[in-house]
């Protein structure tokens, strides 16, 4: 349905009065129209974290990660439609892993342009509660 029509029909509820509000992530069509719907780092942040986990799970054998959490040790920086996480964190199979990427995303941060990565050790679960890093 396009967007005109949804504001129309808003329109029409609420006896004629007019709702100028965005889309809400719930009511986006596509998952590009949700990611459109964050602040451009958050979006920037948010695709190259699930670049990294696709990455880790296409290339290192027996992991599956399920969560990223990219400023655990470090603060990633981000210039531009570039981030690099130098101090983040992915966890697999229950266990937290060190990983630092630099990603340059491209379309207003949907894409990504080039990416690096390098998987570090097994964080101890002792370190776990300081560094945002929480159990499945």
């Amino acid at each position: 349905m396009p967007r005109s029509t949804i504001l129309s029909l808003a329109v029409l509820a609420c006896g004629g009065v007019l709702l100028l509000a965005d889309l809400t992530p719930a009511q986006a069509r596509s998952p590009d129209e949700q990611m459109l719907l964050l602040d451009p780092s958050e979006r920037i942040e948010q695709r190259c974290n699930a670049r990294a986990m696709g990455e880790v799970q296409r290339n290192v054998k027996g992991m599956k990660p399920d969560e990223l959490v990219a400023y655990a040790y470090r603060d990633p920086v981000i210039k531009g439609a570039r981030i690099r996480a130098p101090g983040a964190a992915i966890r697999s199979g229950g266990t937290w892993y060190h990983i630092a990427y630099d990603c340059e995303t491209q379309n207003e941060g949907l894409e990504v342009k080039s990416f690096e990565y390098k998987l570090g050790a097994a964080i101890p679960n002792s370190e776990w509660g300081a560094h945002y890093l929480v159990a499945p």
